[in-house]
């Protein structure tokens, strides 16, 4: 128990014992400075300045760019890029989905492929039923009025048309013999308009060119989006005067006439108009005479 007591007095006098450190002049012996050091002041400086320098170091590497410099930390711009690279990546792929279902919808039209939507007729017009004895079908005087002058209007009207749903008529694109009307039963969406060749094809309104290219089976052919959903098809062409992404103004010559295509039978153009996404009859929108 003595030594051990013994034994810390010592460590602690050896601690404690004060040393000086004196700088000379080597040529003179001058003493310039000097400091009075224990063990225990060295050992506690020596100490803190290691933690301040393990700070310091701390601190740059965490908020300067010399971290990139160190195995295993990555770089903040090839962060930002990757970042970037991302959005990009997801916005690209949103713009192709889109294009192939453009270029989807587009094949559809070329080939005159539509979807046949059947439904019950009864089970759409159920929730309109009404119960005859509880609508007052007496005619007012205003209804009576408008009922004169409809019959009116049509006692003078030589001429009926069936047009659906359309604001103004449509520029014709050629004048020429109908060869083939419009007849959905056998997937005959258009009208062929027998011309001599070269003739002029112009674009029924004004529009954008969305597909100009060869095919096959139909040719030259040139597809335009109009406003109000339109879009109008003009195929067997014999050669072509507008480019995809072109503006057209009514009127405006697009194509020629000619007999191109492996399922041409001469001479003619094939026009095919839709609405909405559904062929209709051109006839209801267009005088081709």
């Amino acid at each position: 128990m003595a030594k051990d007591k013994k034994k810390r007095k010592e460590i602690k006098r050896k601690l404690l014992h004060k040393y000086r450190l004196v700088i000379l002049n080597e040529s003179t012996f001058e003493e310039k400075i000097s400091f009075k050091l224990s063990r225990l002041n060295v050992f506690v400086t020596g100490m803190l300045f290691i933690i301040v320098l393990i700070g310091f170091t701390t601190l740059l590497i965490a908020f300067t760019p010399l971290r990139e410099y160190i195995p295993g930390y990555s770089s903040t711009r090839l962060k930002r890029q990757a970042t970037e690279l991302t959005y990009k990546t997801d916005s690209l792929v949103n713009v192709l989905n889109y294009t192939n279902g453009y270029l989807d919808n587009v094949r559809k039209v070329l080939r005159g492929d539509i979807e046949n939507n059947e439904a019950n007729r009864d089970s759409l017009f159920e929730q309109y039923k009404l119960d005859p004895s509880t609508v007052d079908l007496t005619p007012i005087r205003q209804d009576l009025l408008l009922r004169e002058e409809v019959e009116l209007e049509d006692k003078y009207n030589l001429f009926e048309r069936n047009i659906e749903n359309v604001g103004t008529l449509l520029f014709s694109p050629l004048s020429g013999t109908l060869s083939q009307r419009f007849d959905p039963k056998t997937k005959h969406y258009a009208v062929d308009v027998v011309a001599p060749k070269d003739s002029p094809v112009k674009s029924i309104a004004d529009g954008t060119v969305l597909f100009a290219e060869w095919t096959s089976e139909t040719g030259y052919v040139i597809i335009i989006e109009h406003q109000d959903g339109l879009t109008s098809v003009y195929k067997h062409n014999g050669s072509l005067s507008k480019s995809q992404g072109d503006l057209v103004k009514v009127g405006e010559v697009i194509a020629s006439i000619g007999n191109t295509g492996e399922l041409t039978t001469g001479p003619h153009l094939h026009f095919e108009l839709w609405r909405k996404g559904k062929p209709v009859d051109p006839l209801n929108y267009i005088d081709f005479d």
